[in-house]
């Protein structure tokens, strides 16, 4: 059956010490560890407490206790049983392919990679299926990938085929070296024809499946943004990221005011019929991690974009920016 078996093995606990700054001193420890792990939601941090995963200068601690500046706490994570993913036979659209790496048109509506709820279907299984092995440095069930985009979101993803493709490439999106440009739809006019969003990203206290532009505590995230098209009500974008956090465009864009048409989690209820949010990778560029020669693709939208923005084009008015 498709899907993830267990592999045999003792997992290895995973730790990780945060010191506590002069900012964030006077804190309660859970809301601290809230802000600094990203990964892990506000039960989870307290059920790792309880268990006495949690450390504060090497002695256990309450959720309630508050961290002073220069606190050494440790955090011990349980790795879960390490998994085998099955290949499964899934249609994918190869936008480009050689021995090192791999560009993949994503549809909307296909997760990338395992996850809690998504333990089939993935675009990792499709992946096992087209090309066997794949670089595992990022983890199993992230086989081969560089970066994600969100289900709802379409168009272009970077996959390494081997770990010293791997390597580079994740150096480069480091380094902010890899270019990504995406086309939107977001609500309302934008305050001007050009500009760029600068705001820090942590996950919101309010749900952890969420993010928030928080004021201390997050992540540098930088977008840059140019209207190329104004309508009464609704603003056509392109939009180039400087850094890569997890729904930064989406969480960016609706701080200011704007979020994106048909965003679920961060968007506002509309008549328009867009059952996901406006939101296309369009284009992409990087050096080849093997021959250094420049390489850029560009990803047409999708038939729904497509059609949505042409049922929009003869509002168009010129922006009053």
């Amino acid at each position: 059956m498709p899907g993830i078996s267990p592999d045999p093995g003792a997992p290895t606990p995973i730790s990780k010490v945060h010191p506590v700054p002069t900012s964030r001193a006077g804190e309660r420890l859970d809301r601290f560890l809230t802000e600094v792990e990203h990964s892990l939601s506000r039960s989870a941090i307290q059920q790792l407490i309880d268990a006495g995963c949690v450390r504060v200068n090497g002695a256990p601690a309450r959720a309630s206790r508050r961290v002073k500046a220069g606190d050494q706490i440790e955090v011990t994570r349980p790795r879960r049983v390490p998994t085998r993913l099955l290949p499964e036979d899934i249609p994918l659209e190869i936008v480009y392919e050689d021995e090192s790496l791999a560009v993949i048109f994503k549809p909307a509506g296909m997760v990338v990679h395992p996850a809690v709820g998504h333990r089939t279907g993935t675009l990792v299984h499709a992946l096992l299926h087209r090309y066997g092995a794949l670089p595992t440095s990022a983890g199993t069930e992230r086989a081969g990938i560089v970066h994600r985009i969100d289900k709802g979101t379409s168009g272009l993803l970077l996959i390494a085929r081997t770990e010293t493709a791997h390597r580079e490439l994740a150096r480069q999106m480091e380094a902010r070296e890899v270019s990504r440009t995406y086309r939107a739809l977001v609500w309302g006019r934008m305050p001007r024809a050009e500009g760029r969003i600068e705001a820090p990203l942590a996950r919101s206290v309010r749900d952890r499946k969420k993010f928030a532009v928080v004021s201390r505590g997050g992540r540098f995230a930088a977008t840059r943004y140019r209207v190329e098209r104004a309508y009464s009500y609704l603003s056509e974008l392109t939009l180039t990221l400087e850094t890569g956090r997890t729904h930064q465009i989406r969480v960016h864009l609706a701080a200011l005011g704007h979020p994106l048409v048909g965003d679920p989690a961060y968007g506002r209820r509309s008549s328009i019929a867009f059952d996901r949010q406006a939101l296309h990778a369009w284009r992409l560029g990087l050096i080849h991690p093997m021959t250094r020669r420049p390489l850029h693709w560009e990803s047409p939208l999708p038939a729904d974009f497509a059609a949505l923005l042409q049922a929009l084009r003869h509002r168009t008015v010129k922006p009053d920016v």
